[in-house]
């Protein structure tokens, strides 16, 4: 079969290191296997026709419903996580196909109103909310008519870990806080690369800040642009990686430092920045309305099958965390302001 040649090259042309597809854990529910594409290309393919993935074209990276064609969304977001983490495998002979498929898939969960929107429905949902672990519950129940993806466990398993948090450590992570696999540790780097560079860019075409205001020490070590701060940041990995036998996703203290300082800028002078927070009061109003009204009206908006297996609050987290920020604003209007009476 072409499944079985690929899967041979695999071997022939891939670090020791990496995962092989004819070695994955396999699937939550065995299936057959394809006879052209091995595991992780397929996987990679699930990822890309779910529909979940489609409405991150009209979910916010930063900022809401920007005018402008040029800023992020969440969508254009893994994009550039996708190509830096692919950038990074292929160097390292590792497994470009499992390290695509978990950076197309570890933002799938993520709610409307980018940052806002996640802190917004932490606070609502009992037992809080984090978009890693929704990502997971998409490509497991949601996807496909509640079947799932069905995707491979080494995919699953990077999706489920990706996330570092406004302090964690995006290499160097305690084992049980970072994927098993090296391919799902690079999409963990490839998502903080990514986002400090393309969020500062999205920035200063706001006006929210200046590249002047950028911390000097960060800019001394990774450079004066997006372009060169990217380069910077992939070569130290791939050289660190390389340097550490590849046991694990490495960045050199320096540069690692630099990447810290720009991020904990970022939330201080963009995400948490008044601007930020007068949007943030207003998606927790539009957010928290939605919330009480959906609850109120399960019939209407809610999957009876959650209702009836997980409870009315999983039912309404599934329902609110899956609107893209368009949808969101349109049932707010329809559920809150008044029409007028047409003759």
């Amino acid at each position: 079969m072409i499944r079985e040649q690929l899967e041979t090259r695999e071997d022939e042309m891939l670090a020791p290191q990496a995962a092989r597809s004819r070695a994955s854990k396999g699937r939550r529910r065995p299936e057959p296997l394809d006879p052209i594409r091995p595991m992780f290309q397929r996987d990679r393919d699930r990822v890309i026709h779910s529909k979940a993935f489609r409405r991150l074209k009209h979910k916010t990276q930063v900022f809401f419903a920007p005018e402008g064609d040029h800023y992020r969304t969440r969508l254009t977001h893994t994009l550039e996580v996708s190509q830096i983490a692919r950038s990074i495998a292929k160097v390292l002979r590792l497994n470009e196909e499992l390290t695509e498929a978990i950076a197309l898939g570890h933002d799938l969960g993520h709610p409307p109103f980018g940052h806002a929107g996640e802190r917004v429905i932490d606070k609502l949902v009992p037992g809080g909310f984090s978009h890693h672990e929704q990502s997971l519950r998409i490509v497991d129940v949601l996807e496909n008519d509640r079947q799932g993806l069905n995707l491979s466990w080494e995919v699953r398993d990077g999706i489920a870990r990706h996330s570092k948090g406004k302090h964690g450590l995006p290499v160097g992570a305690p084992p049980e806080h970072r994927a098993s696999t090296i391919e799902g540790q690079i999409a963990r780097v490839a998502d903080i690369i990514a986002y400090v560079n393309h969020d500062i860019d999205d920035a200063v075409r706001a006006g929210v800040l200046r590249t002047d205001d950028l911390p000097a020490s960060a800019v001394a070590v990774l450079g004066t642009s997006s372009s060169l701060r990217i380069n910077s940041m992939v070569t130290d990995v791939v050289t660190e990686t390389l340097g550490g036998g590849l046991t694990e996703i490495r960045m050199s203290a320096p540069v690692l430092q630099a990447t810290l300082d720009l991020r904990e800028f970022l939330f201080q002078a963009v995400y948490e920045n008044p601007r930020a927070t007068a949007e943030f009061e207003k998606a927790a109003g539009l957010l928290g309305g939605l919330w009480d009204q959906l609850r109120q009206r399960p019939g209407q908006f809610l999957d009876q099958v959650t209702i009836d297996s997980e409870g009315l609050d999983a039912a309404a987290r599934d329902f609110l965390a899956g609107m893209t920020d368009r949808y969101a604003v349109s049932l707010f209007e329809d559920l809150f302001v008044p029409r007028s009476w047409s003759v």
